[in-house]
């Protein structure tokens, strides 16, 4: 973060200092005391289970020059109403005063699925043109948000944000706090379709990004999703689409290296492009299409923009990570979240690297409502279709997958009983694919299986 006084820190939070006003903060904010920096503001979120509060002297110890708080704490400390809606208030004000010199440019991208997937390869693309901040994992919440953009400093140019939403308001919330110049909408998928309400509640609520948007920004959006692109009629911007028929297009097949990774070609206007993306499944050549279509709506050369993509590794982690045990047998670890979505092109990226035996270990699939049994279903029966080897679902809530994969498939209730099923059927060139939603944890079990 640009150095900043705590009497200017109040003064954009609606706080009072207590302590040294002159106190200059010149490192990012953080919530947590673990990952506290030199010169950085903590900020003590009440929880559920812990308080930061409490962990505010340890913050000051380890380098912290002050706090954000509700109450008194040790050391110099802004006193706030709410710090999470003070955070927000201050990455507003933060970035405002930078962008009064006309950087960094603001991406927001969102959609139901491959949201982080995009943001990396948005981000390694950009930051091969100029200085770049983009969120770590998929901080993409009221949270997420600025703390990514307080991690900003004169030097960037480009802000890659990552804005996800559990109903309407949250992402027009959110670019209230960073007003974005391209918008990019990827998807209207089932992932929270209880908490929703439905698709089309879904659609209204992405939507929002670009409804945010000036007429001098850019919407980057998905052209093969009807929900998506009739978003071209909610903004006033400059609208450039992706996907089979956009501006930014996918030309013939995708093709799959032995490794997974695709390879296909891309036109825009009159230029044709080969494209490789080191990532593994076919899905990765969509993420990519997009990431070239925020590129080109920024003026980068569309052939430095492919060159970049060539060298863009998985930047988070549990997201198709590949792992390789000595005996042969290959990890694919996509758990950090999943919907019906994301899992039916895990599974299709699983069947495309696989030599012998495929395994799938499925979690439950959350806040899906009262399609959550259909899905789950539907999920193993395509597993079965696809012609993977053997399904293993884990825990009451993703049952019905066994149910759907038919013979192929087996309930376990736990996640130590996942790992010896899926242990005992074991043997050179298996892969082993393992998704579920976040709150599952199930990269338990692809941690098991990399330690033996």
């Amino acid at each position: 973060m640009i150095a900043t006084t705590l009497a200017e820190i109040a003064a954009a939070t609606e706080g009072r200092v207590v302590g040294d006003e002159a106190l200059v903060v010149d490192g990012p904010a953080v919530v947590d005391s673990r990952r506290v920096v030199p010169g950085c503001l903590f900020v003590a979120v009440p929880g559920e289970h812990v308080d930061g509060h409490e962990f505010a002297a340890a913050a000051l110890d380890g380098g912290a020059v002050a706090t954000l708080a509700t109450r008194s704490v040790p050391g110099p400390h802004v006193l706030v109403d709410d710090p999470i809606a003070a955070l927000g208030r201050l990455a507003r004000w933060r970035l405002a005063t930078m962008r009064e010199s006309g950087a960094p440019a603001v991406v927001a991208i969102t959609g139901s699925q491959g949201k982080t997937s995009v943001k990396d390869l948005v981000a390694h693309v950009l930051a091969g043109q100029a200085p770049t901040v983009a969120p770590e994992g998929s901080f993409n919440n009221e949270l997420g948000v600025p703390l990514t953009i307080l991690r900003t400093d004169a030097a960037t140019r480009f802000l890659v944000l990552e804005m996800g939403a559990r109903g309407l308001g949250h992402i027009a919330a959110l670019c209230r706090i960073a007003p974005p110049d391209v918008g990019v909408v990827l998807n209207v998928g089932a992932a929270h379709a209880g908490e929703f309400g439905g698709l089309d509640r879904t659609a209204q609520a992405k939507g929002e990004i670009v409804e945010a948007l000036g007429p001098d920004g850019v919407a980057v959006v998905n052209a093969d999703d009807p929900r998506v692109a009739a978003m071209r009629t909610r903004t006033a911007a400059r609208v450039v689409t992706f996907g089979r028929a956009g501006d930014v297009r996918l030309v013939g097949e995708v093709q799959l290296t032995d490794e997974g990774t695709p390879r296909f070609e891309a036109r825009i206007g009159d230029l044709t492009l080969d494209v490789t993306v080191p990532q593994i499944g076919e899905h990765q050549a969509m993420n990519a299409l997009a990431a070239l279509a925020v590129a080109t709506s920024l003026g980068i050369d569309p052939t430095a923009a492919v060159a970049a993509l060539a060298q863009a590794r998985a930047g988070s982690p549990m997201r198709m990570e590949r792992h390789v045990r000595a005996d042969g047998v290959v990890v694919l670890n996509d758990a950090y979240n999943a919907n019906p979505e994301s899992t039916a092109a895990a599974l299709r990226a699983l069947v495309a690297v696989s030599r012998g035996r495929s395994i799938a270990v499925l979690g439950e699939m959350l806040e899906l409502g009262a399609e959550s049994r259909r899905a789950h279903e539907q999920v193993g029966a395509l597993a079965a279709e696809l012609g993977v080897d053997h399904v293993v679902a884990v825990g009451d809530g993703a049952a019905p997958i066994a149910d759907g994969a038919g013979t192929i498939g087996e309930v376990a209730a736990d996640v130590e009983t996942a790992i010896a099923m899926v242990s005992a059927r074991l043997e050179p060139d298996t892969v082993v694919l393992v998704k579920a939603s976040r709150g599952v944890r199930l990269e338990r079990v692809a941690e098991a299986l990399l330690r033996d």
